[in-house]
């Protein structure tokens, strides 16, 4: 592919090419979503039905964990959990079944999309910032699927267990329908996948000079909260689940923290070495 020149690109010219960047982003989704599609079963039984049985690894986990420190009666201790999924429309499991690949897809093809957008703001780099960013889509796809894998592993299971054990009375039985029971599941994958994007954020925003070191020290406290309100939001409203949500996100903040440093100790000695007298 030939090098764009962007000082000489317009407006038009860049808006041109972003859109085909977004259509082969598009493409590389319905691709992906297409072959979800076709494996229901697997997609379906094993991944989105899988937090609703007590078999799921994190139940069993916890459930021993439970037993150790001498807790006898626990929701993770159990044959099955007290609610069935249900459909109430007639479209509902065909269109669960069209969202939930499109959605699929996309966590699939998460690193062509990152592919994508490197190649549509790298010409807009020096050579040097394009030579140290290659490693930027596989650190990001790691820290997402990262991110995927503790949303769908610990968000998800405490969120189902807790809300499908939940009752104000035993008159009232748990019969989710599989909107809610999906809605659920894919906000807190996608949400923990994003949220685990934050070293990169942080990178790119000290690289532009918005975000500093100090600047993250200064408001650490107010991130804490931030953060706690965001694990509230995400995860049931026991203070366990939050504080298991909140671990990882807070070590995020720290590693971005040093990360930010990073980058300007870089810019600093970059600067150093261009105004020194040759």
């Amino acid at each position: 592919m030939a090098k764009r020149d962007v000082n000489s690109m317009s407006f038009l010219d860049h808006l041109e090419d972003l859109r085909w960047h977004l259509i082969r982003i598009c493409v590389a989704i319905i691709i992906c979503g297409a072959v979800a599609f076709v494996f229901k079963s697997f997609i379906f039984n094993v991944v989105i039905f899988g937090p609703s049985k007590m078999s799921f690894p994190t139940y069993e986990w916890l459930c021993s964990m439970a037993n150790f420190v001498g807790i006898e009666e626990s929701t993770f201790c159990g044959e099955e959990l007290p609610f069935i999924i249900q459909s109430r429309t007639m479209a509902g499991q065909f269109s669960a079944h069209i969202w939930t690949s499109i959605y699929a897809g996309f966590i699939v093809a998460f690193p062509y999309v990152i592919y994508q957008l490197w190649l549509f703001i790298s010409p807009g780099m020096k050579s040097g910032e394009r030579k140290h960013s290659r490693g930027f889509i596989i650190v990001s796809s790691f820290l997402f699927f990262l991110g995927v894998l503790f949303g769908y592993y610990i968000i998800t299971p405490l969120s189902i267990n807790f809300l499908g054990t939940y009752q104000v009375s035993a008159q009232v039985e748990n019969n989710f329908d599989i909107s809610s029971y999906i809605g659920l599941l894919r906000a807190s994958v996608i949400a923990s996948g994003l949220i685990f994007e934050l070293p990169i954020i942080i990178y790119f925003l000290t690289k532009v000079g918005l975000v500093t070191p100090e600047f993250l020290r200064k408001y650490r406290k107010y991130a804490l909260v931030i953060v706690l309100i965001l694990s509230a939001v995400i995860t049931p409203p026991d203070v366990a689940s939050q504080i298991i949500v909140a671990i990882p996100i807070l070590i995020l903040y720290e590693i971005s923290i040093y990360i930010s440093k990073f980058v300007l100790r870089k810019e600093e000695r970059k600067i150093k070495k261009d105004v020194r007298p040759s």
